[in-house]
């Protein structure tokens, strides 16, 4: 009883006050009808693809879930120290509340729901960037290797002869992809060693051009062990193994000179796998792939291990 004579606790004016504050935080943490632009990026750079977007989205609705899930976990953990604690007048052991169902299945239910989202908008995402539906309009065979990147351009450059679906040097790349190479893709390429510099920047790693608003298809394939290709600012990775072809695509929005690397430990030298990507103007792109063939680089550089038949076998199966 408070000293004016009144049953009511002078705790329960703070213990809503406490309620309030934890649903205000978990409203302003999960508030909707916002972009990714009106958030912090948390780390990532800025995107310079029209798909990175939706990745850099996806990356800071799991950090606004998480922070939703770390306000109301410690708001109860502080809820439970401030209002539960014994009692400076009374000595006697409090009321004892076991297996209490609602609650159990509530612990139950509530990590479920949690997690059927974040894989709902996780798979939704994936299917998006991953899909190849779309006819590119540039396609780039990526070559890894230990220490450094090989870039065939299946293209069809002038005044450079020969067929990128015969090409003995891509046979280690599936007919689903040389079935959409361009006719009479004689092509160019560049290939760089650890020791290979950006020109223009410094930086370390082969230069792999690419145009502007343009879409790029990547076709990558391995020579020797798993590697990972990434662009940072592209927002997108993927693993570079050997027997088996991976492919995205993405559409450069940015000009720019960015940073590559490989994001898979490969051997001793992985970390001098780095490479560089110059986006510019559909014209000059155009223009570097005259320039390969001025320089002699005209056809392909071998792709890497032959896929295998485990592989074949499977992509038949799902066709």
């Amino acid at each position: 009883m408070s000293p004016n004579g009144s049953d009511r606790s002078p705790r329960r004016p703070m213990r809503r006050k406490l309620l309030q504050a934890m649903t205000a935080g978990l409203v302003l943490a999960t508030a909707t009808g916002c972009t990714y632009k009106d958030f912090p990026r948390l780390g990532m750079p800025t995107p310079t693809t029209e798909e990175a977007p939706r990745i850099l989205s996806l990356w800071q609705g799991s950090w606004a879930a998480a922070l939703a899930v770390g306000v109301l976990v410690w708001g109860l953990i502080l809820w439970s120290a401030m209002f539960h604690r014994r009692s400076r007048t009374k000595v006697e052991v409090p009321p004892q509340t076991r297996y209490n169902m609602p609650i159990e299945a509530l612990y139950t239910v509530v990590p479920i729901i949690i997690i059927s989202v974040l894989f709902y908008f996780t798979a939704r995402d994936e299917t998006k960037l991953l899909s190849l539906d779309k006819k590119p309009d540039v396609t780039v065979n990526v070559v890894g290797f230990q220490w450094s990147w090989g870039f065939n351009y299946v293209a069809n450059v002038p005044g450079v002869s020969g067929d990128a679906k015969t090409d003995k040097n891509l046979n280690a790349i599936p007919d689903r992809f040389k079935n959409q190479f361009p006719a009479n893709a004689g092509g160019v390429y560049d290939v760089g060693t650890p020791g290979t510099r950006n020109p223009q920047t410094g930086n370390p790693g082969p230069t792999l051009w690419l145009p502007k608003g343009q879409t790029v298809r990547f076709i990558l394939t391995s020579r020797d062990v798993i590697h990972s290709f990434w662009v940072v600012p592209f927002l997108m990775k993927q693993d570079v193994i050997p027997g088996h072809t991976n492919a995205f695509q993405v559409t450069p929005n940015r000009e720019g000179t960015f940073l590559g690397k490989c994001a898979e430990l490969c051997g001793v030298d992985h970390s001098r796998m780095l490479f560089n990507v110059k986006v510019v103007s559909p014209a000059a792109y155009q223009k570097h792939l005259q320039d390969l063939a001025k320089k002699g680089q005209t056809g392909y550089i071998p792709a890497g291990i032959a896929q295998t038949s485990h592989e074949k076998n499977r992509e038949t199966n799902n066709l």
